[in-house]
């Protein structure tokens, strides 16, 4: 399933108080772009964000940022998960995007595309400086001539998890963990010659696996999606092939990303990707699991891959002065620091994972996983093309991949239909 929402928050979060550093240096933006002085009102968007956990944290952050532009006033308003993207595009056709607004890069591609965002690089470009190249280049759309539509936010990426009692069961080695595609399938392979009723992986790949196994989604200009090269064709035989040799159940092939974590937590399952807040989540909920836990880095043959969140401007915001310093408030260093504390996540803003809670072991087990997870974050990629719509292509995508595993199709057939349907998709939107 699509993670565009990049933290889980529900049951999964630790508890604790937040601490909202109001920062008047160059990144909080306390000042319009003239030198004057900020006043004005605006409306500020969260996506399932209003409830016990987070609503102090933003009450404060907004109390913080009136305080120190007294002339201001921030309206703090939530929408709920279900159907957020829906919520977005009718919106911003009606004329009623808030002025700043929390999404990730698919949704602010579309809209980008419709000319309802604000291109940062060209209205603001100090703020490039600010954030992790990376977290800045994932909000900069080259299809849509190179300009940014967002403040980086927070990003999430984590380690894989195994269990290691299902692996010895199975005849591999627990203490010889896979961390590249290719052991990853070969242990698969083995795992479901040994044991008909387990299974290592559980769910077709995604978008993003694909940039994990060294496959080029898209052209360098973001035109064109390319998956159905050589490489890609090889990565989907693999799942193929994989299948035939029953290392996949016929379940795998319409599993969503829930249902590959209830297998996990059942002892069904050998292996799951997770993100930083998983470790807690198996501690807590499956403690039979998590006794026989390994883990070992995100699987990957070029790069792992991260998940981001942006604060995107409303281009026909009437106060833009306000929604863009705001928004470089909520994401500048100490307040990223802050929520990333609290909500198992990661900052984007630049130096911060240099701070002690990023590098500084105290011998916990969710720390080592934090400070692993942090450590990734510095070589991974957001390997989810914004162009790539998580409903109509994913879906295709995923439809497609079943009919080769079922071999009603071939690899390149398959990848070749998926393609056709993405740019073909792509192209209308022009």
């Amino acid at each position: 399933m699509m993670m565009k929402k990049a933290l889980a928050f529900a049951g999964t979060l630790a508890a604790g108080a937040l601490v909202i550093a109001g920062c008047a240096g160059t990144d909080s933006g306390s000042q319009n772009g003239s030198g004057g002085e900020l006043a004005g009102e605006i409306t500020f968007q969260t996506w399932n964000l209003k409830n016990e956990k987070f609503t102090p944290y933003f009450n404060d952050l907004i109390a913080a940022f009136e305080e120190e532009n007294p002339g201001t006033t921030i309206d703090w308003v939530d929408a709920p998960a279900e159907g957020y993207q829906d919520k977005l595009s009718a919106d911003a056709a009606a004329g009623n995007l808030p002025d700043v607004v929390d999404m990730g890069p698919e949704s602010a591609y579309t809209l980008a595309q419709a000319g309802v965002l604000e291109d940062i690089a060209a209205s603001d470009p100090e703020a490039k400086g600010l954030y992790l190249d990376k977290a800045w280049e994932s909000m900069t759309f080259a299809g849509l001539g190179g300009g940014t539509y967002g403040y980086p936010w927070y990003l999430n990426t984590g380690p894989s998890f195994f269990n290691t009692a299902v692996l010895a069961q199975c005849g591999l080695d627990p203490q010889t963990l896979p961390s590249t595609y290719d052991e990853l399938f070969d242990q698969a392979e083995t795992l479901g010659k040994n044991c008909t009723d387990r299974s290592m992986i559980a769910r077709m790949p995604a978008i993003e696996n694909f940039g994990e196994y060294g496959v080029d989604i898209m052209n360098d200009e973001g035109t064109e999606f390319t998956y159905n090269s050589a490489k890609g064709v090889e990565f989907v035989q693999r799942f193929v092939d994989l299948y035939g040799g029953d290392g996949l159940t016929a379940e795998a092939l319409n599993n969503l990303q829930t249902a590959e974590v209830d297998d996990f937590k059942a002892g069904q399952l050998g292996y799951l990707p997770g993100s930083s807040y998983t470790f807690n989540d198996l501690r807590e909920t499956a403690p039979a699991v998590f006794d026989t836990l390994g883990v070992g880095p995100r699987i990957n043959n070029s790069a792992p891959n991260m998940y981001i969140e942006s604060l995107v401007v409303n281009a026909g915001s009437k106060n833009l002065p306000v929604s863009q310093a705001f928004a470089k408030y909520v994401t500048n260093s100490d307040n990223q620091l802050a929520f990333a504390k609290a909500a198992s996540v990661f900052p984007s803003s630049e130096g911060t994972l240099d701070d002690p809670w990023f590098t500084e072991d105290d011998g916990d087990g969710a720390t080592k996983v934090r400070l692993e997870a942090a450590e990734q974050v510095r070589n991974a990629v957001v390997w989810w093309p914004a162009a790539f719509s998580g409903g109509a292509d994913n879906e295709t995508l995923r439809e497609e991949i079943a009919l080769a595993v079922l071999g009603q199709k071939t690899a390149q057939e398959a990848l070749d239909a998926s393609v056709k349907y993405s740019n073909e998709r792509l192209a209308a939107t022009r």
